[in-house]
């Protein structure tokens, strides 16, 4: 099932791009400390600066590293207006809870993700991170389903994700 505002999300992506997905990259997590180091150079050492999605999974993805920086909702603007120092303007956000930045590095498209750590959509994440890192199987179902979407629409893609990750967590919480 998708919520309102996870459609609403979907409507506005394309249904005319097609997503590829290739291989895991092992060179994700080397990157990945780059990227985390120069925000931690700015921030400071104590910031959060977590490796997430297909990459940090070692699992086929879309070619990209995902990088979230958990921060409280008073802390957000001037997290995001620092990290706009050094990856220039959010290229969306959605204030007081998430602003996406992109980079690279040697070609490999990098998202940086300004997080509100208390919001909804960031804990529901990690408790999908935590799901699949803890069940092979599950985590394997995700793959597949990443690795069978390649060359669909990226509105189809996402939805798909959308409601694989729904119906994980709705079965955790049944099971509670």
């Amino acid at each position: 099932m998708i919520t309102t505002e996870q459609q609403q999300w979907l409507d506005h992506l394309s249904d005319t791009e097609t997503v590829t997905i290739v291989p895991w990259d092992p060179t994700c997590e080397n990157k990945f400390l780059q990227i985390k180091k120069q925000i931690q150079d700015l921030l400071g050492q104590l910031q959060a600066v977590e490796h997430r999605g297909a990459s940090s999974l070692k699992i086929s993805g879309q070619d990209e590293i995902d990088i979230y920086i958990p921060v409280l909702s008073e802390e957000f603007d001037r997290i995001v207006n620092h990290i706009a120092n050094l990856f220039g303007n959010p290229r969306s956000n959605y204030p007081l809870k998430r602003a996406r930045f992109v980079t690279s590095i040697d070609g490999k498209h990098i998202d940086i993700f300004v997080i509100n750590q208390n919001d909804n959509g960031w804990i529901d994440s990690e408790k999908f991170n935590e799901l699949l890192l803890a069940n092979h199987s599950m985590l394997d179902e995700y793959r597949k389903l990443k690795e069978n979407a390649s060359g669909k629409n990226v509105r189809a893609y996402y939805k798909e994700k959308i409601e694989f990750i729904n119906k994980v967590l709705s079965q955790t919480k049944s099971d509670k």
